[in-house]
């Protein structure tokens, strides 16, 4: 399984079907980002033949930017929308991820997304594993997608 080929497939595709956003994979971070600041997190735990989550980490300025474009509504802070449109993201992404994962995508479940945000917080997730942190690049800044399991 090539977990960074699945996570950028998985997002450009997302980002330009639902949003129409172009964005631009970078090379997977070599240390996990465990502090955000001013950031929203989305994120989806998977169980079943591969354990894990998937998370996306998108800073509010762009996350606001997101759910704009989602709701089609101005977004002028981080509020409950905020979070359920980083937490859908996060869903959508967790299974496109799951699909490519197994053959019938029925081997892996998905929990309820669930979104945070503040000025500063710590994400932590599974010791070992396989893991990747994708950062990608769009108009107005960068996030990160990243997911760990287990078989």
């Amino acid at each position: 399984m090539d977990l960074m080929n699945c996570i950028s497939e998985a997002t450009q595709e997302i980002f330009q079907s639902m949003l129409a956003f172009e964005v631009q994979p970078g090379a997977p971070l070599v240390e996990r980002q465990k502090m955000f600041r001013d950031t929203v997190s989305g994120m989806v735990g998977m169980a079943g033949l591969y354990r894990g989550m998937l998370a996306i980490h998108v800073p509010n300025a762009i996350a606001k930017n997101i759910t704009s474009t989602f709701l089609c509504i101005e977004v002028e802070d981080i509020d409950d929308d905020v979070k359920d449109a980083i937490g859908e993201l996060a869903n959508m992404l967790a299974g496109s991820v799951k699909s490519m994962l197994t053959d019938n995508g029925k081997d892996v479940k998905l929990a309820i997304p669930s979104a945070v945000c503040g000025r500063e917080y710590e994400v932590e997730c599974l010791a070992d594993g396989d893991g990747v942190v994708v950062p990608f690049q769009l108009e107005g800044g960068e996030f990160l997608v990243e997911c760990f399991l287990q078989k």
